[in-house]
């Protein structure tokens, strides 16, 4: 399986504690209308660490019900625990989805021969592709080009969403190995795919899906100029959607659109007023190309 192109890292709508599945769908249709490669449902921007089993499990199925059959569904299915990380990846195969994202083994700290043991074991327990994703700023731990290189040479490693905030990571990445890279910083996406990046698992896509598309696919192309024009165009927004822990900011953004409530699972909770005016005129600015299905 190949993996380029646009992303998005869903968010889990809730209205008063529940998950909003019907708000949820919406979202997916929207995704299918601007049609982005795939959809990450239960990741970091999905609050999977406060969703139940029951939960991330009806999450999957209505991603796969609902865009299954025109999307790729890459559902979240890491953990802190390398066991409950395997009952998760192998439910997930067995829903149908297409491949699973299984991001570093958050408050254990484990050791880079604790990592490679983890995904090793996950490896070992399913066919499905898998994508490995390195966000240190949410785990404590870093996961290095040397051990990815060396869990691709196990060839059961299609690609990593890297987010560690740095391009050069990306280089170092290509150089040591030949696993697919996306973009896991919307901020970084075209400098990481000049040095080699295939596409983005962004969170900004959530709200304008066709114009972070347009970005990644105008730069796969080798159209950097367009590319340049939509990543600036995008670039306030893009800040704004950061001015706090992810996934306030973007919650807040598609909650004045109309398309969810601004609800959150504690211990997150609705960015602040100020946030909230950075927010407003970051919007304000946006305006997306006539027929672009950004806008609801």
């Amino acid at each position: 399986m190949e993996f380029r192109g646009t992303y998005t890292a869903l968010v889990t709508p809730f209205n008063r504690g529940k998950v909003d599945y019907a708000a949820f769908r919406k979202l997916l249709e929207r995704q299918k209308a601007a049609r982005v490669t795939g959809v990450v449902p239960c990741g970091c921007t999905g609050e999977a660490a406060t969703l139940s089993l029951d939960e991330r499990r009806e999450l999957i199925r209505v991603s796969l019900d609902t865009v299954g059959g025109d999307l790729c569904v890459v559902p979240g299915t890491g953990t802190n625990s390398t066991e409950t990380t395997v009952a998760l990846t192998k439910e997930a195969e067995r829903a149908g989805a297409h491949a699973a994202m299984l991001i570093t083994p958050y408050y254990n700290k484990p050791s880079q021969r604790g990592l490679i043991e983890h995904y090793l074991r996950v490896a070992e327990a399913t066919t499905l592709p898998l994508v490995l994703y390195n966000v240190p700023g949410r785990t404590g731990v870093t996961l290095t080009s040397d051990t990815v290189a060396e869990l691709c040479a196990s060839g059961r490693f299609a690609a990593i969403k890297e987010a560690g905030g740095s391009v050069d990571a990306v280089s170092d990445l290509r150089f040591k190995c030949s696993i697919t890279v996306l973009s896991g910083d919307d901020s970084l996406s075209l400098p990481m795919m000049a040095v080699g990046a295939r596409g983005v698992v962004s969170v900004v896509s959530n709200l304008v899906p066709a114009m972070v598309r347009e970005m990644i696919d105008s730069a796969l192309s080798g159209d950097f100029r367009t590319a340049g024009e939509m990543h600036f165009r995008l670039l306030p927004v893009v800040r704004a959607a950061f001015v706090e822990s992810n996934p306030s900011p973007i919650k807040a953004m598609l909650s004045l659109e109309g398309l969810i409530e601004n609800e959150l699972r504690a211990p997150l909770v609705p960015v602040g007023e100020k946030s909230y005016s950075v927010i407003r005129r970051a919007l304000e600015g946006l305006v997306p190309k006539q027929g672009g299905g950004d806008r609801p």
